[in-house]
């Protein structure tokens, strides 16, 4: 009990200093603050100002496994975003994880990395690991098979505008062939991840 009772202080402490205006207590302990909020904890206003994604990401991933002959058997790629879609369609109450995990964890991949995929900072690190985390477990919830590496691709296609049906047509024709495909590199998974 003692234990519970000093975990949720130690929350609402840290919290609270996240949510805070800055000052010399929040300013000093930035770092284990960070550590604690961030990715599970956050605190934003987008529930009372959402802001629409302006595009549609597909983010799938593949796996390699090396076999005790040396021959390396890769995956084909497994569509994520198409399993969380599924998972919400129809489902009267979905479960926040189900809507946003996959698509926040790739927002925040993205602005700590750029283009260039390398990780610049201690937070960035942790978005890289928390992705891949997300993307190996649930390669592994889908067939059980053994593998060492994982590797994302995400097409990026902007979101037609609203309009006439045949206008519209020739606008998601044209949005398909804006897409940007991102190929991340392969990812070693660790027997922890």
């Amino acid at each position: 009990m003692a234990l519970c009772l000093t975990t949720a202080l130690a929350h609402v402490g840290l919290v609270f200093l996240h949510v805070a205006p800055s000052n010399v207590v929040s300013q000093r302990f930035t770092s284990q603050v960070d550590a604690w909020i961030y990715p599970l904890f956050e605190q934003n206003w987008r529930l009372f100002a959402p802001d629409p994604d302006s595009v549609n990401r597909q983010i799938s991933a593949r796996t390699a496994h090396t076999a005790p002959d040396g021959s390396v058997q890769v995956s084909d790629w497994v569509d994520l975003t198409a399993v969380d879609t599924a998972a919400i369609k129809h489902n009267p109450l979905p479960s926040h994880t189900a809507q946003n995990m996959l698509r926040r964890s790739w927002t925040s991949y993205v602005e700590l990395h750029g283009g260039d995929d390398l990780s610049r900072s201690d937070r960035a690190v942790m978005m890289q690991q928390y992705l891949r985390n997300i993307a190996a477990d649930r390669m592994a919830e889908r067939d059980g098979k053994p593998f060492e590496n994982i590797q994302l691709r995400v097409v990026t296609v902007p979101v037609a505008a609203q309009g006439s049906r045949p206008a519209a047509d020739r606008r998601a024709a044209a949005a398909a062939k804006n897409a940007d495909t991102r190929l991340l590199p392969w990812w070693k998974v660790t027997s922890d991840a």
